[in-house]
């Protein structure tokens, strides 16, 4: 359904959003630790602030050091209310990030199968947008004699051979009816979009003035509205945004794919939706493994990083630095049948999107250097398609 390195994007985004959420869960129970050494201000007890203070922060270090652990290990130096809030906070600290590890996972998958659907309603609208320049016209022919003004000009859009291809496409109409992408709800909103949106671009008022676009033309002019007006009109993404709780991330996909129809068409007539053929069980797969497998293997993958990146404190390297390798290093050593130098190039141009200017030379010189070690050391081993390359 969908190709992989846009399931590589989907599971890096959620992959950060769970380190934010450790990150989140960590700070939440050192506050509840020090919370839990406050003076008790109902006692008529004398309370030692100074020393209340001391044993929470004894707590804390005692929970850090204990982070790793799934069942914390009582310090028999400490006193028995230094251990059990430590303990505490690291059951709580757990369960915290195992209720967030599951709802990003399912929440993962649900978004990556909402793409589909997402990027037919931007191509949908396209058409719709042709459709009412064509009702249009015909409605002005019926009520003025200088229709033909009007029908040489607008109606272009109607007739663009882009939108019409794929409007008329079995595939097409199959995958609308299959990701339930019908937009019969929108027929006000179309009328007033087009006139707000589409019509005052400068590129479109060009195209109106054609008398007989070409094929170029006419994928020219879909891409526009859709890159100009579809996707830089407020009005018209909160639609969007009210059919995904996921927009915000999902948006520059839906963009790209959208744009990849248009484009398809225009080079390869027919040849409109090559997204949907992918076997999305098989990438269903790829997709939580990826995710899962990384988070399991995250901190002997960080241990590697660092290693090799001695001169460098690990704390200092972007934090979506640290992910890409660490998402790079898992598949390379599980994903037995992907190429090294696949996974490697899949990651750079992750870096190049989502990290910072100097990460892509970064993140290229690292999986270089472990991919060759990890190699020699029989960590990574590659079977059938995954030979490929690699020598």
């Amino acid at each position: 359904m969908l190709n992989r390195r846009i399931l590589r994007v989907k599971a890096f985004q959620n992959l950060y959003a769970y380190d934010q959420c450790k990150a989140s869960n960590l700070n939440l129970e050192k506050d509840h630790i020090r919370e839990a050494f406050q003076p008790d201000l109902n006692s008529m007890e004398v309370q030692d602030k100074g020393l209340l203070k001391k044993e929470g922060e004894i707590a804390v270090k005692a929970f850090v050091e204990n982070l790793n652990n799934e069942i914390f290990k009582p310090n028999g130096n400490l006193n028995q209310r230094i251990n059990s809030e430590a303990k505490a906070a690291i059951n709580s600290y757990h369960k915290a990030n195992k209720k967030d590890f599951d709802f990003l996972l399912k929440n993962m998958v649900t978004s990556a199968e909402r793409i589909p659907q997402l990027y037919l309603y931007a191509i949908q609208l396209l058409i719709a947008f042709g459709d009412y320049v064509g009702l249009e016209s015909e409605k002005k022919k019926k009520r003025s004699t200088d229709a033909v003004k009007f029908t040489l000009g607008e109606t272009n859009l109607a007739k663009n051979k882009i939108l019409q291809n794929i409007k008329n496409s079995a595939d097409y109409k199959a995958a609308v009816i299959r990701q339930q992408a019908g937009i019969e709800e929108l027929e006000l909103e179309i009328k007033e979009w087009y006139r707000e949106y589409v019509k005052p671009l400068e590129a479109y008022q060009e195209y109106i003035q054609l008398e007989e676009p070409n094929l170029e033309q006419d994928f020219q002019i879909v891409d526009n509205i859709l890159k100009k007006a579809i996707f830089k009109s407020e009005v018209i993404l909160n639609f969007f945004s009210e059919k995904d709780i996921n927009w915000t991330e999902n948006k520059s996909v839906v963009r790209s794919l959208a744009s990849k129809v248009l484009k398809n068409e225009a080079e390869n007539p027919g040849a409109v939706l090559p997204e949907i053929a992918i076997n999305w069980e098989d990438d269903k797969e790829f997709f939580q493994n990826i995710f899962n497998l990384t988070v399991q293997n995250d901190d002997g993958n960080r241990l590697l990083i660092a290693q090799k990146t001695q001169n460098w404190d690990i704390e200092r390297i972007a934090q979506t630095d640290k992910i890409i390798l660490s998402m790079a290093i898992t598949e390379m050593m599980n994903f037995p049948s992907i190429p090294v130098k696949v996974s490697i190039n899949e990651y750079i141009d992750i870096s190049k999107t989502y990290s910072t200017p100097k990460s892509k030379q970064f993140v290229n010189g690292l999986l270089d250097v472990l991919s060759k070690e990890l190699t020699e050391k029989g960590l990574i081993r590659k079977s059938g398609r995954g030979l490929l390359d690699n020598k």
